[in-house]
């Protein structure tokens, strides 16, 4: 059994995952994102509190954090953009510090992208793949990366942040700082803002979105369509681009904008084959992702998981951690 979190800006999530990748506890409460540093620490706190209330907590051999970013792997802190009172946060420091986490190694920290490939490689739409590019597509855009069959978070954890690759030299300022970066055309944001510009308005009872985009879309809406035909277009030039880098395999697309379906699936696999132009990267599959909003959770357990076992004591109960 592993326990796993998986911290964002609506919500703070909280598992017990058993060795198959199942969820067999949750707990959740809201994110008290604009509130105090303490506070959310507190609430993180109350998460774990009903986790270990459960009788299967004394099965738990091992912790996973999954955070919304960016996250320092090396330091163990966390500086969510939609988290304000959280910049450079101790976050493994505090979590460890909870009584009821005295067992096994340090909780292990993951951006929750990453989250989601480890998630999809152990059980979901990537299994069985040895090079895959997750992706998460909703308000932002965020990746992770499964190199020779084991997820690839980077020196800092930020590997595979696909959504601030740039597909357009002279594109649209980014509050990051660059230009034309893939999150400024595919999120959910950037397509319902898109579509408004060029004239779309939702159907009655709706509001902008990039859902409200999709209905449209299917009703055969041209701007809506041509608003998913443009994220499409530049998440296609980015997967293209990591397929000729490091020669992907499966590249799948999770998060919000994924629920339009073939709305985004379609033009994104025929947009696909004209930017994968190199032989090697023609043969990219394109799947939705597997696990849905669990994947957060599921990911965080498989990187505890695979700690646990690195450290050379797999399947053994968890011993009782130091602390000085």
């Amino acid at each position: 059994m592993y326990a796993a979190l998986d911290i964002g800006g609506t919500k703070i999530a909280g598992a017990l995952v058993d060795e198959r990748g199942a969820v067999v506890h949750r707990a959740e409460l809201p994110t008290p994102a604009r509130e105090s540093a303490r506070r959310m620490a507190r609430t993180v706190d109350a998460v774990i509190d009903a986790l270990s209330a459960t009788a299967a907590w004394s099965a738990a051999r091992a912790v996973g954090i999954a955070s919304a970013g960016p996250v320092d792997t090396v330091s163990g802190t966390v500086s969510p953009v939609n988290i304000p009172a959280w910049r450079d946060f101790p976050l493994v420091d505090s979590v460890s510090a909870h009584p009821e986490l005295s067992f096994g190694p340090e909780p292990i920290l993951l951006g929750d992208a990453v989250a989601m490939a480890a998630a999809e490689h152990w059980i979901g739409a990537a299994r069985g793949a040895d090079n895959a590019l997750c992706m998460v597509v909703s308000t932002g855009v965020g990746g992770g990366f499964v190199l020779g069959g084991r997820l690839h978070p980077g020196t800092s954890g930020n590997a595979g942040h696909i959504g601030h690759i740039s597909v357009g030299i002279d594109g649209p300022p980014c509050p990051c700082g660059a230009r034309g970066c893939v999150e400024g055309y595919a999120s959910g944001t950037a397509i319902a803002r898109y579509a408004v510009e060029t004239g779309w308005s939702p159907m009655p009872g709706m509001q902008p979105s990039a859902a409200a985009v999709a209905a449209s879309a299917r009703q055969g809406d041209e701007r809506a369509l041509a608003a998913y035909d443009r994220s499409a277009r530049a998440l296609a030039a980015a997967i293209a681009g990591c397929a000729t880098l490091l020669e992907i395999e499966v590249a799948v697309i999770g998060g919000g904008v994924a629920q339009a379906g073939d709305t985004l699936f379609g033009p994104l696999r025929r947009h696909l084959r004209s930017f994968a132009a190199l032989g090697f990267t023609r043969g990219l599959e394109v799947r939705p992702a597997a696990l849905g909003g669990d994947a957060g959770l599921i990911g965080a357990a498989a990187a505890a998981r695979r700690h646990h076992e690195e450290i050379g004591a797999p399947g053994s109960p968890a011993v009782p951690r130091s602390r000085t």
